[in-house]
């Protein structure tokens, strides 16, 4: 064989059919990074929806700061941005423009199983947390109608509403930037301690 065919067939080695190259295993922590996400992107519908989407918000709330940056590289399925705006009881739209993510974007996202990524998978992320926050208030709470209280309606609703100590504004308009979010995470925070600031 001459050394220009021997060469070629070195060089096409991975695209031959009998050739097989083994991939190293993927890292553990990379592994558990995605197990969330990927168990909202299988069960999302119509089986596990809820357990998944349970599962998917848990993981974030619930990740240390380390993790979450890397949350928020990745972004959020695009899928999971049309199911936390049920959740929320807000038109699709309205939770695409709340953060900052072009309808088409969230659908072509949603549709071929990707995730949005940069400010928008940023603000869906602390749209999350605040979701975390409403959670952990209803679960604190001794009033004896927490016990059945959807603290994802209750959100998407208080969101829309101009709030005095945001001097007027809704919380919806400041959660496309992190220190928005900051600001809004406080003062949902406060509603706890009744310190409403």
């Amino acid at each position: 064989m001459s050394k220009t065919r021997e060469r070629t067939r070195q060089v096409r080695g991975s695209r031959d059919p009998g050739h097989t190259r083994a991939r190293a295993p993927a890292p553990a922590a990379a592994t558990e990074r995605r197990n969330a996400e990927e168990a909202f992107l299988l069960g999302h519908e119509p089986k596990g929806g809820a357990a998944a989407y349970a599962e998917y918000i848990n993981s974030v709330v619930n990740a240390t700061p380390l993790k979450r940056v890397e949350i928020e590289r990745r972004g959020v399925p695009g899928l999971f941005l049309r199911v936390l705006s049920k959740h929320l009881g807000l038109p699709a739209t309205r939770t695409y423009e709340i953060l900052g993510v072009r309808k088409s974007t969230a659908a072509s996202k949603a549709l071929a199983g990707r995730f949005v990524a940069g400010t928008g998978g940023q603000a869906a992320v602390g749209m999350i947390r605040l979701l975390g926050i409403a959670e952990g208030i209803i679960a604190n709470s001794t009033a004896e109608a927490a016990a059945g209280f959807d603290a994802a309606k209750w959100l998407g609703a208080w969101i829309e509403r101009p709030q005095p100590a945001l001097g007027g504004r809704k919380p919806a308009d400041l959660l496309d930037t992190p220190t928005g979010f900051e600001v809004v995470a406080k003062l949902l925070g406060s509603l706890e301690s009744g310190a409403y600031q």
